[in-house]
């Protein structure tokens, strides 16, 4: 019996819409780290890009569970000494909810080009309001 490997343009991709609102942030992140890799499709393969197009609304209303308001920080380095810069994730989710839930997404995506080409479908917005009415989103239901 063969393995049925997907190629890169094979597999047909849906539009799949996410509501944040009062949802962990982290939950949220899987489902779309999920069906931005395909992996609930019958057609899964680990090494191509087979995965849906997905849409998170109210990032901004998105919960953070225990201290991780507080204790859990967005770090970033500009290479020179002393360049460190953090950020608590409470100010972080106040002032930039979309980088606060791509980066929850990308950390959960394979480290390598699939990482860039998945992220390339995500779209996220602070608010209820998003540009792909077009594309007749399908609502998903995060748990």
């Amino acid at each position: 019996m063969s393995t049925y490997m997907a190629k890169m343009g094979e597999t047909a991709r849906k539009w799949y819409i996410l509501d944040a609102a009062g949802k962990p942030l982290g939950k949220t992140a899987v489902v779309a780290a999920d069906l931005l890799r395909g992996k609930r499709k019958a057609e899964y393969t680990p090494h191509a890009d087979c995965g849906d197009n997905v849409i998170i609304i109210n990032a901004g209303k998105a919960v953070l569970t225990g201290n991780k308001g507080t204790q859990k920080f967005y770090r970033t380095h500009s290479g020179w000494v002393g360049g460190l810069k953090e950020t608590p994730y409470r100010i972080l989710m106040q002032e930039k909810p979309q980088l606060a839930m791509r980066e929850a997404v990308r950390g959960m995506l394979p480290k390598n080009n699939l990482c860039r080409h998945s992220l390339s479908r995500l779209h996220i917005y602070a608010d209820a309001n998003f540009e792909q009415q077009a594309q007749k989103p399908e609502a998903y239901v995060v748990d």
